[in-house]
């Protein structure tokens, strides 16, 4: 009988970048220990979305596990002007054994993580939110059928709805697709990346709603033109400032805050809500619609409730920050005097808007000044300086 030789196997020696394959206490726990939570508990927010995708800049010690062909590594902080507290600071020396560098390493870049999303978005809620929304969008439009509530909208209304609240969904699309979509990927940590997703789902789901929407309308209408906001955003002049101020938001380069910036602090309170709010859902009830201010209502809450609460969070401590603040407002400043003068030529350009329905919306000057009090007070609560060109 032969009997078999021991083989001789290298033992498993584990270092820092095998952490992950070692089993450590805690290693079965649900809730996470690795950051502070913002509160006096961590959230199920925190615990699913901070840090996910890991940055040695603040916690890890072997270094970024993947580049770019340029060779900058995970989340490049030159991909925005702004700066965090933290951001100057050398990175750790690394090297088999240093683990975490010790309680008393100072980390770069920590000052980006202290960015929570005060909706607490991620997966979960946003698949639960959007569906909520588009039952209940549904909802009403199908009651709306049943009860042939499209019979008792004024000719006038017909036409402006196909043309012009058509139209914005062209904005929602843009948005959510090439500025909030494309900007969701360079933001500095997990948790700013999240949030901006989010902001672009949103949209997403407005221009599709508004998409859906006129398909309805068109089976339901005799008469109802279902590409006439094709000719409304192509060619009508009312719509080609604010089809160069959107465009222009996609061709901000390499500054993710810039983009979230101009779109959610400058356009969607000048422009956005000045256009949903302060003309759509004030004239359709008197042109015998109720039905068009759930559906644009449905985004407005959006921005209004969410998107722009997240994007306070998020600028806020930029402006306050402890080492940076400064040279941020200094940044948003010059952000503020690029894309003002041009929002507002956009919110001027849609003033013949105003006297198109049957039943008139207040007047736009009036329905501007709101806008321009709303914008104010965003400012004020970024502890930002009013552009000049708000009082012209």
């Amino acid at each position: 009988m032969t009997t078999a030789q021991e083989r001789s196997v290298p033992k498993v020696h584990f270092t820092d970048a095998e952490a992950g394959a070692k089993e450590f206490p805690d290693s079965n726990a649900r809730r996470y220990n690795y950051f502070s939570a913002q509160k006096r508990r961590q959230t199920h927010y925190e615990d699913v979305t901070v840090e996910v995708q890991p940055d040695p800049r603040h916690y890890l010690s072997q270094g970024w596990i993947y580049g770019f062909a340029d060779g900058s590594r995970g989340y490049p902080l030159t991909w925005t002007k702004l700066k965090a507290w933290g951001v100057d600071e050398p990175e750790p020396v690394r090297g088999v054994g240093t683990g975490g560098g010790g309680k008393d390493l100072v980390w770069p870049a920590h000052g980006w993580h202290e960015f929570r999303d005060p909706n607490e978005e991620w997966e979960m809620t946003l698949y639960r939110y959007g569906a909520n929304v588009v039952r209940q969008v549904n909802q009403n439009i199908e009651n709306a059928r049943e009860a042939k509530a499209f019979e008792q909208w004024n000719p006038n209304w017909v036409a402006f709805v196909a043309a012009h609240v058509g139209a914005w969904m062209h904005v929602e699309h843009i948005l959510g697709l090439y500025v909030f979509s494309h900007a969701n990927r360079s933001g500095p940590t997990n948790m700013h990346n999240t949030a901006i997703a989010v902001n672009g789902m949103h949209k997403i789901r407005f221009a599709q709603d508004l998409a859906l929407y006129n398909l309805t309308l068109t089976e339901e209408i005799d008469g109802f033109d279902g590409t006439a906001h094709l000719d409304a955003w192509n060619s009508d002049a009312v719509w080609q400032t604010t089809r160069r101020v959107v465009e222009g938001l996609t061709a901000i380069e390499d500054d993710w805050g810039e983009s979230v910036f101009a779109a959610n602090i400058v356009f969607e309170p000048l422009v956005g809500e000045l256009f949903r709010s302060g003309l759509v859902q004030q004239c359709a009830a008197g042109n015998g619609d109720y039905i068009t201010p759930t559906v644009v209502g449905a985004g407005e809450f959006d921005y209004a409730r969410r998107d722009l609460r997240m994007s306070i969070a998020l600028f806020e401590p930029r402006v306050s920050d402890r080492e940076f603040a400064d040279h941020n407002k200094e940044i948003m400043n010059g952000w503020l005097a690029t894309w003002v003068p041009r929002c507002l030529e956009a919110a001027r350009a849609l003033q013949p808007l105003w006297s198109q329905p049957d039943f008139k919306p207040p007047r736009f000057e009036d329905s501007l000044d709101r806008a321009k009090n709303r914008f104010t007070g965003i400012l004020s609560e970024l502890g930002l300086d009013v552009p000049k060109e708000l009082n012209q």
